[in-house]
Protein backbone atom coordinates (compact mmCIF):
# COMPACT_ATOMS: atom_id res chain seq x y z
CA UNK A 1 0.00 0.00 0.00
CA UNK A 2 1.10 3.53 -0.31
CA UNK A 3 2.75 5.37 2.31
CA UNK A 4 -0.37 7.93 3.85
CA UNK A 5 2.63 10.35 4.27
CA UNK A 6 4.57 9.84 1.28
CA UNK A 7 0.76 10.89 -0.30
CA UNK A 8 -0.31 13.67 1.19
CA UNK A 9 3.29 14.98 0.72
CA UNK A 10 3.67 14.73 -3.38
CA UNK A 11 -0.36 16.27 -3.04
CA UNK A 12 0.91 19.33 -0.96
CA UNK A 13 3.65 19.24 -3.94
CA UNK A 14 1.10 19.02 -6.64
CA UNK A 15 -1.12 21.98 -5.00
CA UNK A 16 2.05 24.20 -5.13
CA UNK A 17 2.94 23.51 -8.30
CA UNK A 18 -0.73 24.29 -9.40
CA UNK A 19 -1.07 27.83 -7.67
CA UNK A 20 2.80 28.64 -9.34
CA UNK A 21 1.26 28.03 -12.94
CA UNK A 22 -1.75 30.11 -12.17
CA UNK A 23 0.16 32.96 -11.52
CA UNK A 24 2.11 32.35 -14.31
CA UNK A 25 -0.98 32.46 -16.36
CA UNK A 26 0.10 30.01 -18.57
CA UNK A 27 -2.13 27.52 -20.70
CA UNK A 28 -1.42 23.94 -21.27
CA UNK A 29 -0.40 24.18 -24.70
CA UNK A 30 1.91 27.03 -23.90
CA UNK A 31 3.89 25.01 -21.31
CA UNK A 32 7.02 23.29 -21.50
CA UNK A 33 7.15 19.40 -21.25
CA UNK A 34 9.18 19.94 -18.33
CA UNK A 35 6.11 22.05 -16.67
CA UNK A 36 4.31 19.92 -17.79
CA UNK A 37 5.59 16.81 -15.90
CA UNK A 38 6.25 19.21 -12.93
CA UNK A 39 3.02 20.17 -12.91
CA UNK A 40 1.63 16.52 -13.37
CA UNK A 41 3.71 14.76 -11.76
CA UNK A 42 3.24 10.41 -11.19
CA UNK A 43 1.66 10.11 -8.20
CA UNK A 44 0.63 6.50 -6.96
CA UNK A 45 -2.60 5.97 -5.11
CA UNK A 46 -4.52 3.19 -3.06
CA UNK A 47 -6.76 1.05 -4.60
CA UNK A 48 -10.06 2.08 -5.28
CA UNK A 49 -13.48 0.57 -6.31
CA UNK A 50 -14.76 3.88 -7.73
CA UNK A 51 -12.29 3.65 -10.71
CA UNK A 52 -14.50 0.77 -11.91
CA UNK A 53 -17.32 3.49 -11.41
CA UNK A 54 -15.55 5.97 -13.33
CA UNK A 55 -14.97 3.89 -16.67
CA UNK A 56 -17.99 2.43 -16.23
CA UNK A 57 -19.64 6.35 -16.72
CA UNK A 58 -17.32 7.70 -18.72
CA UNK A 59 -17.66 4.74 -21.29
CA UNK A 60 -22.04 4.92 -21.39
CA UNK A 61 -20.85 8.76 -22.27
CA UNK A 62 -18.37 7.88 -24.95
CA UNK A 63 -20.89 4.77 -26.31
CA UNK A 64 -23.69 7.19 -26.42
CA UNK A 65 -21.42 9.76 -27.98
CA UNK A 66 -20.26 6.88 -30.75
CA UNK A 67 -23.29 5.48 -31.08
CA UNK A 68 -23.84 4.04 -35.17
CA UNK A 69 -19.88 3.71 -35.22
CA UNK A 70 -18.30 0.04 -34.80
CA UNK A 71 -16.01 0.90 -31.67
CA UNK A 72 -15.74 -1.21 -28.83
CA UNK A 73 -14.57 0.06 -25.15
CA UNK A 74 -12.33 -1.56 -22.21
CA UNK A 75 -10.96 -0.49 -19.09
CA UNK A 76 -7.35 -1.42 -19.39
CA UNK A 77 -4.25 -0.13 -17.22
CA UNK A 78 -3.80 -0.43 -13.55
CA UNK A 79 -7.07 1.24 -12.64
CA UNK A 80 -8.61 -1.97 -14.15
CA UNK A 81 -6.32 -4.75 -12.05
CA UNK A 82 -8.28 -5.59 -8.88
CA UNK A 83 -6.00 -4.90 -5.90
CA UNK A 84 -3.15 -3.03 -6.88
CA UNK A 85 -2.51 0.52 -6.45
CA UNK A 86 -2.13 2.88 -9.62
CA UNK A 87 -2.23 6.28 -10.81
CA UNK A 88 -5.53 7.51 -10.32
CA UNK A 89 -6.52 7.67 -14.13
CA UNK A 90 -8.38 5.73 -15.97
CA UNK A 91 -7.14 4.10 -18.90
CA UNK A 92 -9.88 3.38 -21.82
CA UNK A 93 -8.72 0.99 -25.07
CA UNK A 94 -11.18 2.34 -28.29
CA UNK A 95 -11.36 -0.57 -30.96
CA UNK A 96 -11.98 0.87 -34.28
CA UNK A 97 -14.07 -1.58 -36.37
CA UNK A 98 -13.19 -2.40 -39.47
CA UNK A 99 -14.13 0.53 -42.23
CA UNK A 100 -14.42 3.03 -39.25
CA UNK A 101 -12.68 6.82 -40.11
CA UNK A 102 -10.09 7.04 -37.84
CA UNK A 103 -9.70 10.40 -37.63
CA UNK A 104 -13.64 11.00 -37.88
CA UNK A 105 -13.78 8.99 -34.39
CA UNK A 106 -11.38 11.32 -33.07
CA UNK A 107 -13.29 14.22 -33.83
CA UNK A 108 -16.00 12.97 -31.70
CA UNK A 109 -13.51 12.19 -29.06
CA UNK A 110 -12.22 15.44 -29.32
CA UNK A 111 -15.94 17.34 -29.00
CA UNK A 112 -16.66 15.24 -25.95
CA UNK A 113 -13.89 17.05 -23.89
CA UNK A 114 -10.89 15.11 -24.83
CA UNK A 115 -7.29 16.48 -26.48
CA UNK A 116 -5.13 14.56 -29.10
CA UNK A 117 -1.47 14.21 -27.17
CA UNK A 118 -0.12 11.70 -29.64
CA UNK A 119 -0.72 9.76 -33.17
CA UNK A 120 0.91 7.65 -35.15
CA UNK A 121 -0.33 5.22 -37.61
CA UNK A 122 -3.87 3.86 -37.11
CA UNK A 123 -3.34 5.06 -32.89
CA UNK A 124 -4.21 8.49 -31.44
CA UNK A 125 -3.80 9.10 -27.66
CA UNK A 126 -6.23 11.63 -26.05
CA UNK A 127 -6.56 12.92 -22.36
CA UNK A 128 -9.42 14.48 -20.43
CA UNK A 129 -8.97 15.87 -16.67
CA UNK A 130 -5.34 17.80 -17.22
CA UNK A 131 -6.59 21.63 -16.65
CA UNK A 132 -4.39 24.66 -15.86
CA UNK A 133 -5.33 24.13 -11.97
CA UNK A 134 -3.70 20.41 -12.25
CA UNK A 135 -6.10 17.59 -12.12
CA UNK A 136 -9.49 17.08 -12.56
CA UNK A 137 -11.32 14.84 -9.85
CA UNK A 138 -11.86 12.06 -12.77
CA UNK A 139 -9.06 11.81 -14.48
CA UNK A 140 -9.11 9.75 -18.30
CA UNK A 141 -6.79 8.83 -20.92
CA UNK A 142 -7.90 6.90 -24.09
CA UNK A 143 -6.47 4.98 -26.69
CA UNK A 144 -7.90 4.74 -30.23
CA UNK A 145 -6.67 2.07 -31.96
CA UNK A 146 -7.74 -0.54 -34.70
CA UNK A 147 -9.47 -3.76 -33.95
CA UNK A 148 -6.93 -6.00 -32.49
CA UNK A 149 -4.35 -3.79 -31.37
CA UNK A 150 -4.86 -4.79 -28.12
CA UNK A 151 -2.32 -6.13 -25.98
CA UNK A 152 -3.37 -4.73 -22.77
CA UNK A 153 -6.43 -6.61 -23.01
CA UNK A 154 -4.36 -9.69 -22.20
CA UNK A 155 -1.77 -7.98 -19.73
CA UNK A 156 -4.94 -7.00 -17.75
CA UNK A 157 -6.80 -10.46 -17.61
CA UNK A 158 -3.02 -12.10 -16.78
CA UNK A 159 -2.81 -9.42 -13.80
CA UNK A 160 -5.86 -10.04 -12.98
CA UNK A 161 -5.63 -13.94 -12.35
CA UNK A 162 -2.49 -13.93 -10.92
CA UNK A 163 -2.78 -11.35 -7.86
CA UNK A 164 0.94 -12.13 -7.18
CA UNK A 165 2.07 -10.69 -10.45
CA UNK A 166 0.27 -8.30 -9.82
CA UNK A 167 1.58 -7.55 -6.42
CA UNK A 168 5.13 -7.65 -8.17
CA UNK A 169 4.19 -5.05 -10.80
CA UNK A 170 2.33 -2.98 -7.78
CA UNK A 171 5.67 -2.69 -6.17
CA UNK A 172 7.55 -2.43 -9.84
CA UNK A 173 5.24 1.01 -10.24
CA UNK A 174 6.22 2.39 -6.53
CA UNK A 175 9.83 2.40 -6.40
CA UNK A 176 9.43 4.22 -10.31
CA UNK A 177 7.16 6.41 -9.35
CA UNK A 178 9.55 7.83 -6.38
CA UNK A 179 12.63 7.60 -9.08
CA UNK A 180 10.64 9.06 -12.15
CA UNK A 181 8.13 11.90 -10.32
CA UNK A 182 8.90 14.27 -12.63
CA UNK A 183 9.41 12.28 -16.03
CA UNK A 184 6.72 10.02 -17.53
CA UNK A 185 8.60 9.39 -20.48
CA UNK A 186 11.33 7.59 -18.03
CA UNK A 187 8.76 5.75 -16.10
CA UNK A 188 6.96 4.16 -18.99
CA UNK A 189 10.25 3.23 -20.35
CA UNK A 190 11.02 1.83 -16.95
CA UNK A 191 8.50 -0.36 -17.02
CA UNK A 192 8.21 -1.77 -20.34
CA UNK A 193 10.69 -4.93 -19.78
CA UNK A 194 7.85 -6.15 -17.08
CA UNK A 195 4.71 -5.37 -19.36
CA UNK A 196 6.33 -7.19 -22.15
CA UNK A 197 7.50 -9.88 -20.54
CA UNK A 198 4.27 -10.82 -19.09
CA UNK A 199 2.36 -9.49 -21.84
CA UNK A 200 4.12 -12.05 -24.14
CA UNK A 201 2.93 -14.85 -21.43
CA UNK A 202 -0.76 -13.45 -21.32
CA UNK A 203 -0.77 -13.71 -25.00
CA UNK A 204 0.16 -17.84 -25.22
CA UNK A 205 -2.33 -18.95 -22.38
CA UNK A 206 -4.50 -16.20 -23.58
CA UNK A 207 -4.54 -17.09 -27.29
CA UNK A 208 -7.28 -16.00 -29.71
CA UNK A 209 -9.48 -14.19 -26.99
CA UNK A 210 -9.64 -11.32 -28.31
Amino acid sequence: MVNTIYAASVLGSICGICSEALRMGKRLQDMTLEELWQLFPIVISPHSDGWKEWYEEESARLKNALAGHGVQLHHVGSTAIEGICAKPIVDILAEAGEGEDIEELAEIIAENGYICMSEGEGRKSFNRGYTEDGFAERVFHLHLRRAGDNDELYFRDYLNRFPAVAEEYAALKLGLAERFRHDRDGYTAAKGDFVKKYTAIAKALYRGRY
